[in-house]
């Protein structure tokens, strides 16, 4: 406190009793946050004990990383701290999220030992948005049934809706599984074998079946499949003949053989495999070691 008797403060002093610089007091001066009171006969800032606290207030909205904008608006009382501390959550919110990703692609490049072209590629795909995600999605689902009147439209349309949405701390499987189910959706060979696969259905589904009984189908056969493992019934066993004629009935078994095959595929087994976990359900909801069982059981009765 400078000896004249007004209670001011120099530049100086008022850094030696708030244990800032006088470099950061002086710059925070310039750009308007901490005002001085007035100035010496010598031109030096002046400033009071009113100060010395609003210091401590720009000191801990800085600690807490708010902007000088923002600092300005609430030491002149052109914002409510509490308004202001409510955007700012929202700020870090969204940059926690945007960290978190960051660490997860950076762990699954470390993981596959990626090239820098690599994790260019997979930081743009994982930072997609949800509607760039969907849009990807619904452009493979609409090319693999586009002209397929007989298509069942419940699969179709449910393919179309499956959106991929990461979640706000997605894990380095998520992020990993996202970025090759992208670029699977993307490979023509692979969009070209999906397609094979939609003709297929399409071709062994008669007009006047019931929308939804493909997907049901599936249902029936992941239950009674599921069922049958957990009791250790094997494929060529008679009781999985039983299971059998319950999952397909009077069908032709070498017809149901040759239609799982189409969709039960590596590609197209890991295809569910990359959706579920992308999802967080895990790897083990895309249900391949049901479908290996059928088809197992189905060629033990055909020869196949």
């Amino acid at each position: 406190m400078i000896e004249d008797g007004t209670g001011l403060f120099t530049i100086g002093e008022l850094a030696r009793a708030t244990g800032l610089t006088v470099r950061t007091i002086r710059y925070w001066s310039d750009e308007g946050v901490l005002h001085p009171v007035t100035r010496s006969s010598g031109g030096y800032r002046l400033y009071d004990a009113e100060s010395a606290a609003r210091l401590e207030l720009i000191r801990t909205l800085r600690e807490l990383g708010l902007g000088l904008a923002d600092v300005r608006q609430v030491v002149s009382g052109e914002k409510d701290v509490a308004a202001v501390a409510a955007a700012h959550v929202a700020a870090l919110d969204a940059q926690i999220r945007s960290l978190k990703v960051t660490r997860a692609v950076l762990s699954t490049v470390a993981r596959r030992g990626s090239t820098a072209e690599e994790m260019t590629l997979m930081n743009k795909l994982a930072r997609l948005s949800a509607a760039e995600r969907r849009r990807i999605l619904e452009e493979f689902v609409d090319e693999m049934f586009h002209g397929l009147d007989t298509a069942d439209p419940v699969i179709r349309d449910r393919m179309r809706e499956m959106a991929v949405d990461l979640p706000d701390e997605p894990t380095s499987e998520q992020v990993d599984a996202w970025v090759e189910l992208a670029e699977l959706l993307q490979d023509p060979r692979f969009r070209a074998r999906m397609r094979q696969v939609a003709e297929f259905n399409a071709a062994g589904r008669g007009a006047d079946a019931p929308a939804g009984a493909s997907m049901w189908f599936s249902r029936k056969l992941v239950h009674l499949a599921a069922e049958a493992r957990a009791r250790g019934v094997a494929p060529e066993s008679p009781e999985a003949e039983r299971i059998l004629r319950d999952l397909i009935g009077d069908a032709d078994p070498a017809a149901v053989l040759e239609r799982l095959r189409s969709g039960a595929s590596d590609e197209v087994a890991r295809y569910r495999e990359l959706l579920a976990t992308a999802k967080g359900h895990g790897p083990a909801a895309a249900h391949r070691a049901e479908f290996a069982w059928v088809v197992a059981a189905l060629e033990a009765r055909t020869g196949g």
